[in-house]
Formats: C-alpha cells, sequence, structure tokens
C-alpha cells in the first residue's frame, strides 16, 4: 500500500516551478533564501524572436533534478546538494515580471520595481531571461556594490544610437557605468560578428574583457580571481558561452565556446571565492531546441549546479542556518 500523502511527482505531473518550489503569493511579504523569478521578454533579440520561452522551458527542465525534494546527488562528488534548500522550502518561486508587449521601457520598470521586492525579501536572487537585454533592469535595481562577471560569446556592448538601446546587444553599456559597480568582467567573447568599438571601447572604460584564448591561459581559477575575495558579486549567464554544437536552442550560439566543464568549473571558482547575491541565465530559445529540449535541460543543469556550489559555501551556510535557528 502507498502513503495517501505520498506523490511520485515525476517531472511530467504538475504545475512547473523552478525545482518544484513553493510559489509565493505576495511579494511584498517574501522572506526566504532564495527566490527565483522570470523575465520572459525577447524584444530585444533583433534577429529571431523565441527566447521569451525561456523561463517556462527552463522551470519544465529544473523538475528533473531532485526528485523527492531533498536536493540533488552529485555521482562526481558523492554527496548530496541543495538538501536543505529544497526540504526546509528555502526556496521560493516569484513568478515572472509583467510584460507590457511594444513597450520595452515599461516592462523594464516592472522587472527593476520586482527586483528591488524581491531582493528585499530573499538572501540570493535567481533570474531567467528572456534575452541578454533583461540583465539591465535587473541589475539597475541592485543597490549594494557589486562586481559584475559575463559569460557570453559576446560582449553586448553596441554604441546607442538614438533610442536604439535597449536590444540584448547593449545591456552591459548601460551596467559598466553604474557607480555601485566596481568592475565588469566578460569573459568568453570571441564572436566574429563584434564592431571594432563594441570590444575597444569596453576594453578603453576600464572592463576586462576575456576572450577565449586568454580564458584558456588562465583558467577558472584565474578568472575568478578577478575579483576580490569576499566581494558581492552578480553574475551572469548567457548559454552562448557554450559551444554552439551544445545549444541548438539558442538565436546567437558561436563556435569555439566553452564545454560545459569549463563553465562548471569557472562558476564553481567564483562561488568559492565571492558572495553571490544574484545571477541570471539568458538566451534559451525552445522555439529552436530539439524536440528533447537538450538547451533547455543543460541551462536548467547549469542554474542547479551553480546553486548547489554556491549553498556550500561558509557564507551561506551561516544565512542558511540563522533562517533555519529562528
Amino acid at each position: 500500500m502507498v502513503d495517501d500523502d505520498f506523490r511520485l511527482n515525476q517531472p511530467f505531473v504538475g504545475i512547473a516551478t523552478f525545482l518544484r518550489s513553493p510559489i509565493c503569493q505576495n511579494i511584498d511579504t517574501l522572506d526566504t533564501g532564495i527566490a527565483v523569478m522570470g523575465v520572459p521578454t525577447d524584444e530585444g533579440s533583433p534577429f529571431m524572436a523565441g527566447s521569451r520561452m525561456g523561463p517556462r522551458a527552463l522551470r519544465e527542465h529544473s523538475l528533473r533534478f531532485g526528485q523527492g525534494g531533498k536536493g540533488y546527488y552529485d555521482p562526481e562528488h558523492r554527496r548530496q546538494f541543495l538538501e536543505a534548500e529544497m526540504s526546509q522550502g528555502l526556496i521560493m518561486d516569484l513568478g515572472d515580471v509583467d510584460i507590457w508587449p511594444a513597450d520595452i521601457k515599461q516592462t523594464f520598470e516592472n522587472a527593476t520595481k520586482m527586483t528591488r521586492k524581491a531582493r528585499a525579501g530573499c538572501d540570493l536572487l535567481v533570474v531567467m531571461g528572456g534575452d541578454h537585454a533583461i540583465t539591465y533592469p535587473v541589475v539597475r535595481a541592485i543597490e549594494e556594490d557589486i562586481y559584475v562577471i559575463h559569460f557570453d560569446a559576446h560582449a553586448d556592448y553596441a554604441p546607442f544610437i538614438h533610442d536604439l538601446q535597449f536590444t540584448n546587444g547593449h545591456a552591459f553599456r548601460h551596467i559598466a557605468p553604474m557607480p555601485n559597480v566596481k568592475n565588469l568582467i566578460q569573459a568568453g567573447i570571441r564572436s566574429l560578428r563584434h564592431s571594432e568599438e563594441m570590444i575597444e571601447d569596453s576594453i578603453v572604460q576600464g572592463n576586462d574583457v576575456v576572450t577565449m584564448t586568454q580564458f584558456h591561459e588562465m583558467g577558472p581559477e584565474g578568472l575568478a580571481a578577478l575579483v576580490p575575495e569576499g566581494a558581492k558579486t552578480y553574475v551572469s549567464i548567457d548559454v552562448d558561452v557554450l559551444d554552439i554544437s551544445l545549444v541548438p536552442g539558442c538565436v546567437s550560439a558561436e563556435p569555439n565556446g566553452m564545454t560545459y566543464a569549463e563553465l562548471r568549473d569557472t562558476l564553481d571558482a567564483i562561488a568559492r571565492r565571492t558572495e553571490i547575491i544574484a545571477f541570471d541565465f539568458v538566451e534559451v530559445n525552445p522555439q529552436l531546441d530539439v524536440g528533447t529540449g537538450v538547451t533547455a535541460y543543460l541551462g536548467a543543469h547549469v542554474m542547479v549546479e551553480f546553486l548547489g556550489r554556491i549553498c556550500e559555501q561558509p557564507w551561506w551556510i551561516e544565512k542558511r542556518n540563522k533562517r533555519l535557528n529562528r
């Protein structure tokens, strides 16, 4: 006999929240460890739409991890990750930013307001795009001094031309000069579709632009060392930092990208060295993906594994224990 209260909760069953976490009914009263929100807009994608469906696909594929609500087991480390966070209800899904089609400024205003409320009620914010334009309205809501680490094939540092400044190619030209952004590190840069000024302006303005050749020379620990130890960090991950062969469901995929292991190990190094207060994952386009959704699955995999590494750090464990011992 099966207990009446027991649910097997297969990945294709139920409402798709991130890691099957509870839904926050009122963000104004949010009080949790990890808050997850989506910004499902792709109006910043000038080439092809579809990444607006990214948050939904990432949520759906996240259900394949941690069945039973007790975290996930890593056979390489032979240990459980996210066990306390999932079993003790320390992850909340806030749903999505309200999107106003054809009014990107209002959509961005909604994203900024929701980010401020989320940051006020959580210790770590996780954001799912959408295209990479969404990082700008999210980061502008953060008041603490932060270092921004940007993983991407592209610098997203296009010059502003009249009112053309809110595409996925402009986000980091907005972000770099913010007074609380102490430095911008751009890693994985390699696309041949840059103009000279997209790269040279970023370098001249003091940012660390790390090409794939430079990344291979410095390695994960070397990249992490560009941020002072213990500094608060925002990490922005474009799925196209990974090699084109890994991400069929991405409009802007490029050759000569990172392997999964290279990205994983670099995120692990950053988690061990810095205090990550928020991260985003963007540019998954389910409409282009293969039938099994491998790009969305890989995106959810990156997010879940990164969360697991963050939640093993002493600073996080201290925050978590304070919450659990209230």
